[in-house]
């Protein structure tokens, strides 16, 4: 709890509201706490609840509440929520839930409840989440495969292949100025080919950082990370973290699964997610961690930007992505953004669209910095104007 009222009158202040009457000064902190006390516990016809364009400041709401309130008062407010909210309503009334679409935010939302949800509820959510993900995985899917194997096929190509490992219609573009008109054919000087294939050409290592505010892009990760971990040329691992780190690998091959693992809201501690990382990284060169954060680092960023150095001085590619999701410009630690920059790691928001592309040029060791500054994408920890 960030700030805690001091004396009994501003107690009752936070307890009875603005219209008590109690002309009590709040500073910064007390504010944000009555705010987060107001958007629960307003009447209805004063409050803007609900579940469409209004749901992501039901997220930041619930990333507020865990900030500036003790855990044993965190969970009473979000089950007040549930009903408040009527989310309670819509998951256990299937002729409601049918006409619900659900979307980022929705499900974002749900998530960060799920910790307050009855056992029935929680069943119920996990059919509207995993209706979500299978539309993400329809839209997803085949791109991410498509550009991901076609990156690891170019990665894995050589000059001096095998005649069974020789890519002709490759080799034959190569050496099209070679062609001879008296024998009908080209004579080619530079064979092309596939590499031998070992278990897994790449290491992939998502890093999801579940505070509030990256809903979406957990959301979105998690989608991603199953496709990743369906192709058997990478070695796919999941990570999300806050003040702790949990491994979530061995779940990643089912989305939905992922996505109940993870605990939205909280603390953050991306120095030790980081350190974590560096712990699981078999081969450096053959390793790309992705940072999934908008780095508020809860800690010591001295520590935080240590920990990236060492994972990128022992070889490994880190991209930090500010942002997953199509939200537009994300909030986000400008300073520790061009600190990681600088340390070698590109920093900037990605949308879903273009996360394919963006992990085949991982794969292939381009320049990510000047790709996402051809995308558009906001990088090298600048905000555009």
């Amino acid at each position: 709890m960030s700030a805690a009222p001091s004396d009994r009158l501003t107690r009752w202040r936070l307890l009875l509201g603005a219209n008590a009457g109690c002309n009590v000064p709040l500073n910064a902190d007390l504010t944000k706490m009555d705010q987060a006390l107001s958007a629960l516990y307003e009447p209805p016809k004063e409050r803007k609840g609900g579940l469409g364009a209004s749901s992501p400041q039901v997220a930041r709401w619930l990333g507020d509440i865990r900030q500036y309130f003790p855990s044993q008062v965190v969970r009473v407010m979000q089950k007040d929520a549930l009903t408040r909210l009527n989310l309670q309503r819509m998951l256990l009334e299937p002729e409601l839930l049918e006409t619900v679409t659900p979307d980022v935010h929705l499900v974002g939302t749900l998530l960060a409840l799920a910790g307050a949800m009855p056992a029935k509820t929680k069943q119920v959510a996990r059919q509207v989440v995993g209706r979500l993900v299978d539309e993400l995985m329809r839209q997803l899917e085949a791109r991410t495969r498509e550009a991901v194997r076609g990156a690891l096929n170019r990665a894995a190509r050589n000059n001096r292949p095998r005649h069974a490992e020789i890519d002709w219609p490759r080799t034959i573009r190569a050496n099209l100025k070679h062609y001879q008109p008296d024998y009908e054919s080209i004579i080619p000087e530079r064979l092309i080919g596939y590499g031998r294939r070992r278990s897994s050409l790449k290491d992939v290592i998502l890093c999801l950082d579940q505070s509030g505010s990256m809903a979406a892009s957990v959301i979105y990760a998690s989608v991603f990370g199953a496709v990743l971990a369906s192709l058997p040329a990478l070695r796919t691992r999941v990570v999300a973290f806050d003040t702790n780190v949990v491994d979530l690998s061995e779940r990643c091959a089912d989305p939905v699964d992922v996505l109940f693992g993870v605990q939205l809201g909280g603390g953050t501690d991306i120095a030790q997610a980081l350190r974590y990382c560096r712990s699981q990284v078999r081969r450096p060169a053959d390793t790309i961690v992705v940072l999934i954060s908008d780095l508020y680092e809860g800690g010591d960023n001295s520590r935080m930007h240590a920990a990236a150095a060492e994972l990128i001085g022992a070889g490994a590619q880190l991209i930090t992505l500010l942002a997953l999701s199509d939200q537009g410009k994300p909030g986000y630690d400008p300073r520790n953004a061009e600190a990681f920059a600088a340390l070698g790691s590109p920093a900037f928001a990605c949308t879903p669209d273009a996360f394919p592309e963006l992990m085949a040029m991982a794969i292939q060791r381009h320049d990510i910095s000047a790709w996402a500054a051809r995308r558009g994408l906001t990088g090298d920890g600048k905000q555009e104007s």
